[in-house]
């Protein structure tokens, strides 16, 4: 029996061609950001507790102009409108696994009419600083603190149901990565995707998404209409 073909499609440097945090820090954070975006990256402390000390660095004021200025300058990647119509027509499940903010996520994304839901970490500008909120932190099955958890989410989808692919570029796709089925990836996520030797293509629009999504289901047994 073929299995149904599910997607969680990283937001930030995948659907966008730049990671919206990081224009947010550089436009608008003190210098402090810079070390601890290195410590992130560099994986020494976690993805929740860094970017919750990096919108710490920020005051809630700022929240209009923030929001302005990163739906303004994002980019959407090549073949992406198109990708979620043939994800439409061919009934597949598409999540946004995102570790981007909502304030800014969901506005971005508003124009898609997306078919499936958007995990992404939420917000609070009631205080003096930005304060990251976490909806979809770790289940017992993940320790690694990464704020929204692609692993919790994607464990919710049994392997003998389900092709898992995860479609991403960075650190935050990594630990969903090394549990899918399949991963369609760029950048730092593809360089440990060829080092982990995990079943992987290369992308850089997603054109080139719809054509992977289209040989996998003829070479493998994924339910595809």
């Amino acid at each position: 029996m073929s299995r149904k073909l599910v997607l969680f499609c990283d937001f930030d440097g995948t659907i966008t061609e730049k990671d919206n945090i990081v224009a947010i820090m550089r436009q608008f954070a003190p210098p402090e950001y810079e070390e601890l975006t290195r410590q992130i990256l560099g994986q020494e402390i976690s993805v929740q507790e860094g970017v919750g000390k990096l919108f710490s660095l920020l005051p809630s004021s700022l929240k209009e102009e923030i929001t302005e200025f990163i739906v303004r300058e994002a980019t959407i990647r090549p073949g992406f409108a198109e990708f979620v119509q043939f994800c439409r027509e061919q009934g597949i499940e598409l999540l946004i696994t995102s570790g981007g903010i909502d304030f800014f996520v969901e506005p971005i994304l508003a124009p898609f009419d997306l078919p499936g839901p958007i995990y992404c970490n939420g917000s609070d500008f009631s205080g003096d600083r930005i304060t990251i909120t976490w909806p979809h932190a770790c289940d017992d099955g993940c320790q690694n603190g990464c704020g929204m958890c692609k692993t919790t989410i994607i464990r919710r989808y049994d392997p003998a149901d389900y092709f898992r692919v995860v479609i991403g570029d960075s650190i935050t796709d990594l630990a969903g990565a090394k549990i899918a089925d399949f991963v369609i990836a760029r950048s730092f996520l593809l360089q440990k995707c060829e080092e982990l030797s995990l079943p992987h293509q290369p992308f850089t629009t997603f054109h080139e998404v719809i054509d992977t999504l289209k040989t996998l289901s003829a070479q493998l047994e994924v339910e595809i209409r």
